[in-house]
């Protein structure tokens, strides 16, 4: 009787969720915003045809890029693309944070809508969902729209937006990390930069070493491609599908932004934004190149459905990678290569590549639980020839711009980059770890250009310095990590700089099955 009662309720269980499940698809297919497409940029329309016109007249169908280390050159430059667009921005990103640069990007976006440029927001909702105010607050503008990506139906009940993830457990891992800045179609800012403090030197603890790509030319219509297939996708949803719009939310928003702007913090990104302006040249202060041989790589949004298990991006860079001859280098910021990256970095040592990859010390990482899976491979890694590097999480950048808001030196690597022989580059949302490779979307923009990969190799070069750096090397088997103090090299025997309960933290995950989710 007792085994009957226990299988009635599971079957009864399963029964509950499977009609959840699809009524939540039914739910889902109801909601789903009007199609809508990129709009085409013009010669003479807006400030940025304009500006634009001569450039793309003297470089026919080549691309203008430039690579952006500099911070508060990355905050700028997106700011002064909204102050000058005209026509459309449609701007994605894994999460946009109402923080101080948040708020003061939110605020030059407003600013557009209000002069009658069409903004397409769309979101991850892994982290818009804890500002849906501020979704909403914008998408009451009638010249703004805001979508999120895979988003849950829960938004003001964290118990059932539990229960919800708990129904679909596999679909709510999928993640879109892309990260782009599209304005008037013709300016592009793709790269590993998130929208918040940390990535504009305003944190206050550590700030994030990245690389961002500003790109002009044909380039800009592939990404203008890759917006419209997310945004019209049917794993996206309007935010006033999903919650009742508010429109008194937007003036309290002006009014909040306006405060904001008019604070110390407020006024030092005014102020640097207004020194940009003051160029009133289209292209950053870093050097310009032109090229055809830039493109734009990406997942499609499909990869969140779990209806095809094919890791898209990766199938497009794995040949350039195992093509080296004389040399990779790698940037990630999270690095877990599994079984199978061991064996491919060994064939290419093998085949007498140098192969060095940088990625974040356990001090400097922002994900402990991460470092737990990476730090299983260390010694397999070396053993196999690779040269390894960890970053840092204080040191002295020399550079006195590097300096954040609020006089922090505290460093974590976020760049997401690799070179080939010293010919190609890629530079872009990807990290080398199981969940970029399957779990979330991701882009970036992969290119063939000596000047730009050299540039590329320079952040890798200075970030591998023995002053920003540890070099990991094994001693009879043991780990060992040198770097130089007061220009004196030393050998260190243990995980440096982290506390115990980091190092707790990344012991515990280390021997837990959980690597596919990292």
């Amino acid at each position: 009787m007792r085994a009957a009662i226990v299988a009635f309720s599971v079957f009864a269980s399963g029964l509950l969720a499977l009609v959840l499940v699809y009524a939540y698809g039914r739910f889902g297919r109801r909601l789903h915003g009007p199609a809508s497409s990129a709009l085409m940029p013009e010669r003479d329309q807006t400030e940025l045809d304009r500006l634009a016109a001569p450039l793309l007249d003297a470089h026919r169908g080549s691309n203008g890029v430039s690579l952006i280390s500099d911070n508060m050159s990355a905050f700028a430059l997106r700011a002064l693309s909204a102050r000058k667009a005209g026509r459309s921005l449609d701007l994605q990103y894994y999460y946009w944070k109402n923080d101080l640069t948040g708020r003061m990007l939110t605020r030059e976006v407003l600013a557009a809508a209000d002069r009658g440029v069409r903004v397409r927001l769309l979101l991850d909702d892994i982290n818009a969902g804890l500002h849906d105010r501020m979704c909403l607050s914008l998408d009451a503008h009638p010249n703004i729209e805001v979508r999120l990506f895979n988003p849950s139906r829960a938004r003001t009940d964290r118990f059932k937006r539990g229960f919800e993830m708990m129904l679909r457990p596999l679909r709510t891992s999928r993640r879109m990390h892309n990260k782009q800045w599209i304005a008037d179609g013709h300016l592009v800012i793709a790269g590993g930069r998130n929208i918040g403090d940390a990535y504009f030197d305003a944190a206050e603890q550590a700030n994030f070493r990245d690389l961002d790509v500003w790109m002009l030319g044909p380039v800009a219509m592939e990404a203008a491609t890759v917006f419209d297939r997310y945004w019209n996708s049917l794993v996206v949803l309007p935010i006033g599908s999903l919650r009742t719009p508010r429109k008194h939310y937007l003036p309290a928003l002006r009014a909040k932004l306006e405060r904001v702007a008019a604070t110390q913090g407020g006024r030092h990104y005014l102020a640097h934004i207004d020194e940009a302006a003051r160029n009133d040249a289209l292209a950053p202060a870093e050097p310009l190149h032109w090229t055809g041989d830039a493109r734009l790589v990406s997942d499609p949004p499909e990869k969140a459905f779990l209806q095809k298990r094919n890791n898209w991006i990766m199938r497009e860079l794995m040949p350039v990678l195992t093509c080296a001859q004389q040399d990779v280098k790698i940037i990630s910021p999270y690095f877990i290569p599994g079984t199978q990256g061991i064996a491919e970095i060994a064939r290419l040592v093998e085949r007498r590549v140098s192969v060095a990859v940088l990625t974040n010390s356990l001090a400097a990482t922002d994900v402990a639980a991460v470092h737990g899976a990476y730090a299983n491979y260390r010694k397999a890694l070396l053993k196999h020839g690779i040269t390894l590097f960890e970053l840092k999480a204080m040191h002295e950048f020399g550079d006195p711009r590097r300096i954040s808001l609020f006089g922090s030196r505290g460093a974590s690597l976020h760049t997401k980059a690799f070179t080939v022989d010293g010919k190609t580059a890629f530079v872009g949302s990807l990290n080398f770890d199981p969940r970029s490779a399957s779990l979330n979307t991701e882009m970036g923009v992969l290119f063939t250009h000596p000047a730009l990969v050299d540039e590329v190799e320079a952040v890798f070069e200075e970030e591998t310095r023995p002053a920003n750096s540890f070099r990991l090397s094994l001693e009879n088997g043991r780990l060992r990590w040198q770097d130089s103090e007061d220009n004196k090299l030393r050998v260190l025997r243990r995980e440096p700089e982290a506390g115990f309960m980091r190092r707790l933290t990344a012991g515990i995950i280390s021997i837990l099955p959980i690597e596919s989710q990292l």
